[in-house]
């Protein structure tokens, strides 16, 4: 019964979210300008474990995306490896390719686990990120996630 309520409460939610945050069908979670995560830097979530604005002064582009950091020395140690800082599931909510759909995420909402950085949709009606951490297994959750995503990068939302 937990688990259905869960569900149709996330269903709906998502709902939501998706009439607000219509994206198109590319793999990244970028906006119009092909700016990642909103402008926040991926270093400092992945160094410092917290949510840091980047600035225009100091951005790099990666795969023709752009990012936004706190300084010289962020923007440096992502150029020195990006991949090693770009977000899961292109910066999509991760509970959301888990459940088989692509959600923009608050990019407050975020978990830092085995060198990798999740992100999770946040609004008034759910906070993903607690329903993530509320199933306790962190691995399944990622390996049912990641074949999601196989499909879900490809496709519209």
């Amino acid at each position: 019964m937990k688990n259905i309520i869960k569900t149709t409460i996330l269903m709906v939610a998502f709902t939501v979210a998706t009439l607000t945050f219509a994206q198109d069908n590319k793999a990244n979670n970028i906006d119009n300008s092909n700016i990642a995560l909103q402008g926040y830097s991926p270093v400092s979530y992945l160094d410092l474990g917290i949510a840091q604005k980047g600035v225009k002064q100091y951005k790099s582009e990666y795969q023709k995306v752009v990012h936004y950091f706190t300084s010289a020395e962020q923007k440096a140690t992502f150029d020195k490896n990006p991949n090693k800082y770009v977000p899961q599931y292109g910066g999509f909510c991760a509970f959301g390719i888990y459940a088989g759909a692509k959600f923009r995420p608050d990019p407050n909402k975020f978990i830092v686990k085995d060198g990798k950085y999740f992100l999770y949709l946040y609004n008034l009606e759910l906070d993903a990120q607690q329903l993530w951490l509320a199933e306790n297994n962190h691995s399944k959750l990622v390996s049912v996630a990641n074949t999601n995503w196989e499909k879900l990068s490809k496709t519209h939302n």
